[in-house]
């Protein structure tokens, strides 16, 4: 019932945004939509997506990650498709990239440990990552997202802005059975930063 609300919600406020020539209500609008999107992606995320994992298949290639990427320059997480879409593994460049650790996140849901910033209204990195990841384990193949604002907490708790190009992939065993959810990213967000600081004219 509560994705039904959901669903209703974001189709109504997706048309009266396409209706609002007010400034003030298409940015209330807009905020609304943001977090009914949110509200359904991690509704949808708590009963993950449809995956029949073998252990001792999904050790191998957990195995696998780990010998592939833990030295890999590129930032890598490896996500359980199932229930909850919890954190596997992650490796270094990802630690740094993401301003955290294996440590503290393996085990945990995807959405507790990156959640949106509160502060921006109406951040979408929840909403369009799970939406990518939906795509990437139901059609079995990568997908691209564009370039993403999905801000990260620093080591005080505190947001930082970060852009990202991410990449997600399944990964599947012999059978063709979804095992993992390779999340690949990279950080765009200097190149970002300066684009948009030559748009504004500072030095």
């Amino acid at each position: 019932m509560q994705r039904f609300v959901l669903r209703q919600n974001i189709d109504r406020f997706r048309t009266l945004l396409v209706e609002q020539r007010n400034e003030r209500d298409a940015h209330f609008i807009k905020v609304m939509l943001s977090q009914a999107l949110r509200d359904l992606a991690i509704l949808e995320a708590a009963d993950g997506f449809e995956a029949e994992i073998d252990p001792l298949h999904a050790e191998v290639q957990r195995r696998i990650f780990r010998d592939s990427f833990e030295h890999s320059s590129i930032p890598h997480l490896l996500l359980d498709p199932r229930k909850g879409l919890h954190i596997v593994d992650i490796n270094a460049a990802y630690e740094k990239a993401t301003l955290t650790s294996a440590a503290k996140v393996a085990g945990s849901c995807m959405f507790d440990v990156f959640p949106d910033n509160p502060s921006d209204e109406e951040a979408d990195g929840v909403s369009n990552l799970h939406a990518s990841l939906k795509h990437a384990a139901e059609e079995g193949v990568p997908n691209a997202m564009r370039i993403q604002r999905y801000d990260v907490r620093d080591a005080s708790g505190l947001f930082v802005t970060k852009f990202w190009k991410p990449v997600n992939t399944p990964i599947f065993d012999a059978k063709g059975r979804l095992l993992y959810l390779l999340h690949q990213v990279e950080d765009v967000t200097d190149a970002i930063q300066k684009k948009t600081a030559e748009a504004d004219g500072s030095p």
